[in-house]
């Protein structure tokens, strides 16, 4: 048995239903929206999100229907942000596909990601929990806000460590908390709990994107995307700023900034990953990485031994130790 395979077993049935109400919840008679919704459901990855509220759900109390619309809701709120954030970034390809803008065009692509968020809308009415509500909501401005301020940094010529944990903290982090809190309160958690949950998810937030953004500076065809995407679409991500900052290289500076004005070229992005990487930056991601494991071990640390309290810190281990 695989390591996801045992974090999943405490809710194995669960995540079942679960898979079954986010079909449902996409079944459409129309033919362009059914194929590209299925053509997303293709390379659905782990559901590493529901996965997580449905983990919290059963920490905090006993899984209810309202757990089910939020773990639904949530999930087609990260995956219309992903298709629209797509169409922003100018991506060709997301989890080893093409992405939905370039399999079809960006006004399908920009369409079916606002299906993707009224369906969102739609299902967490379901919940009937005016707190669950108030979480997906604050989430949709969460991610537009992150997305906006890193679309601002572009053009800015210092390299922000502050601005780069302010964007991941609105997008990644704001995700995965928002999958605790609401998993938390789905059961009717006490408002301490629900207070916790967010914070846990925030942690692994946190480790999830530093640790996807470790990849960036590796080429391995399992994880899906090219080395040095993210330079690409003229995002600096943890491990080239620490080295940035901590190095003074003018040649090193001038290919970062052609990275953020979208000048760099295959060549030169391939020169500052190097560069990233003899002068400390991917031990230092790692470092920060770990900090945040560490802070979400001692949260959990109090809570009583369970099989569900196995299984979300193995979750927290595999977002840290995962190698796509």
């Amino acid at each position: 048995m695989d390591k996801l395979t045992q974090i999943k077993a405490p809710i194995s049935v669960e995540l079942e239903q679960f898979k079954r109400l986010f079909d449902e919840s996409l079944s459409t008679s129309n033919e362009l929206l059914n194929d590209a919704v299925t053509y997303i459901r293709r390379k659905q990855g782990k559901m590493m999100r529901p996965l997580l509220l449905l983990l919290t759900a059963r920490l905090c109390g006993e899984i209810t229907p309202s757990t089910y619309y939020a773990a639904v809701s949530l999930e087609l709120l990260h995956t219309a942000s992903l298709v629209h954030d797509d169409v922003v970034d100018e991506s060709s390809e997301r989890r080893g596909q093409p992405s939905v803008n370039a399999a079809y065009n960006n006004k399908v692509a920009v369409l079916v990601g606002d299906y993707l968020l009224a369906t969102s809308l739609a299902q967490v009415s379901r919940t009937n929990i005016r707190a669950i509500i108030d979480v997906v909501s604050r989430l949709g401005q969460s991610l537009s806000e992150g997305e906006l301020i890193q679309l601002s940094s572009v053009s800015k010529t210092q390299f922000s460590e502050a601005s780069y944990f302010d964007i991941i903290n609105k997008k990644t982090a704001a995700l995965f908390a928002a999958c605790t809190e609401a998993g938390a309160l789905s059961v009717h958690a006490t408002d301490e709990d629900v207070r916790l949950a967010r914070r846990i998810g925030e942690g692994i937030g946190l480790c999830f994107q530093i640790r996807d953004d470790i990849f960036d500076y590796y080429d391995d065809a399992r994880i899906g995307k090219p080395t040095g995407n993210d330079m690409l679409e003229g995002k600096l991500t943890l491990p080239a700023l620490y080295a940035l900052n901590t190095t003074p290289d003018s040649d090193a500076h001038r290919l970062a900034m052609q990275v953020k004005n979208g000048t760099a070229t295959h060549d030169e992005i391939a020169r500052l990953i190097e560069f990233s990487k003899q002068h400390g930056g991917i031990d230092y991601a790692n470092r920060v990485m770990k900090q945040q494991q560490a802070k979400v071990l001692a949260l959990l640390a109090p809570i009583p031994d369970t099989d569900v309290k196995l299984s979300l810190t193995d979750y927290l281990y595999y977002v840290v130790e995962r190698e796509m």
